[in-house]
């Protein structure tokens, strides 16, 4: 590999990494969505033409920030020719950073988190809220996200337009709130962060298991709204996203291939984050005011402490997923129940339980639940329903791992 397509690569990297929070900051500056979104596009591409040249800077995020900052401002001027309002506009903007202030300091960590509470604001509705959200923060295109709603990507992207639309319209500030304010904003924040979660921790499609940029951007972002708002939620949700990553390295083998929590080798375990995220999830419990995301990380927690799955404390496991269905009913916690209850009662219980989700009409585009099923189906020595199920299964996942994964198991029922 030569020099430039080694800084290439690097770019490319810097990308998949920096994107969003470059991305961010010029919204900041910017207070404009699209006119951030177009200023990165033009930023990278700068950088495409210079660093094979002059070398990568010492500070690329700062570089891409400025860079696009001014290719914004110069694009306003030409714009101006035919809009003399736009002209002010950009002098205004100009006016407002200065290269001689400390524009880029340590403050511009916060800037992902202040998007958050702008994309999250009360005035859009939830769904417009995730929508923007998970294009803006998360960098999901407009498909993935229609995936995830099970929306056409014509209805998202109408969707995204008019929450953009809201917050320019209502001059909806680009801040983090008033501490008086947060409480309020809570729950659509912490849900914004475990999506990003859940994106980075298993991705909804592509050749890879995992976006781990995303769920190391998620856990930062915890920490700092811990600083905000230390209450038990967000101990929670964090302590439920550092139990998580913990298994990162064991959940894949030398070849890209997904393992199983059975198959996983609990030796590659980051003991010490788990050891971290166990003294959250405590504090969370005992605090009071605890919700979901605090009983989804205790039963993290309980699967963390077994030294191999079949001594994981299974009625413990039970008992706090019915409390988590007490709190928050829900289909997908039902089917999480129905494994738990399988490796307690056997398969035929799990089976009783998913048949009972399937006659209500639920679930039936979640590829986990068919996967489920198969697994119980192939306990019980019935090979053809297992195979059906599986086959089932593989046809709603967009992931390769998960493909690769199923397609393997199909192989070994017909062997």
């Amino acid at each position: 590999m030569d020099n430039r397509q080694h800084i290439v690569a690097n770019i490319n990297e810097i990308y998949r990494r920096e994107s969003r929070r470059v991305l961010a900051t010029l919204i900041r500056l910017l207070r404009d969505f699209d006119l951030a979104e177009e200023a990165l596009h033009d930023a990278f591409i700068a950088a495409l033409a210079k660093w094979p040249l002059e070398g990568v800077p010492q500070n690329p995020r700062a570089w891409l920030v400025s860079t696009g900052r001014f290719k914004a401002i110069d694009h306003l001027r030409r714009r101006a020719l035919f809009n003399k309002s736009l002209a002010g506009i950009a002098e205004e903007l100009e006016s407002a950073v200065s290269d001689s202030e400390e524009w880029f300091n340590d403050s511009i960590e916060d800037d992902q988190l202040k998007l958050i509470f702008t994309c999250c604001h009360p005035s859009l509705s939830i769904e417009a809220q995730l929508a923007l959200t998970l294009r803006e923060v998360c960098g999901l295109t407009t498909e993935e996200i229609a995936r995830a709603f099970l929306a056409t990507p014509p209805t998202i992207a109408q969707r995204i337009v008019r929450a953009k639309n809201k917050i320019r319209d209502a001059a909806i500030p680009y801040e983090i709130p008033a501490q008086h304010e947060l409480p309020a904003r809570l729950n659509a924040v912490l849900h914004t962060i475990y999506l990003l979660f859940n994106e980075g921790y298993s991705a909804s499609s592509g050749d890879l298991l995992t976006r781990q940029h995303l769920t190391q951007e998620a856990i930062r972002l915890g920490r700092l709204l811990i600083e905000l708002i230390p209450q038990s939620e967000v101990l929670g949700l964090l302590g439920l996203m550092l139990v998580q990553d913990s298994r990162t390295t064991a959940r894949m083998d030398s070849e890209g291939n997904l393992l199983t929590l059975e198959q996983q080798n609990r030796s590659l375990w980051n003991r010490l984050q788990i050891a971290e995220a166990s003294q959250f999830i405590q504090r969370a419990l005992t605090m009071g005011g605890f919700g979901v995301y605090s009983v989804q990380a205790a039963i993290a927690a309980v699967h963390a402490e077994a030294t191999n799955y079949a001594d994981t404390d299974w009625p413990e496991i039970i008992g706090l997923y019915d409390l988590l269905l007490r709190m928050s009913p829900s289909p997908v916690i039902e089917l999480n129940r129905a494994v738990a209850l399988a490796m307690r009662d056997g398969a035929e219980a799990g089976l009783q339980v998913i048949d009972a989700i399937s006659a209500r009409g639920e679930l039936q585009d979640y590829y986990l639940l068919h996967a489920a099923r198969a697994d119980f189906y192939r306990q019980l020595g019935q090979l053809d329903a297992a195979r059906s199920s599986y086959q089932q299964a593989l046809a709603l996942t967009q992931q390769e791992p998960e493909r690769r994964f199923l397609r393997e198991k199909i192989a070994r029922l017909s062997a």
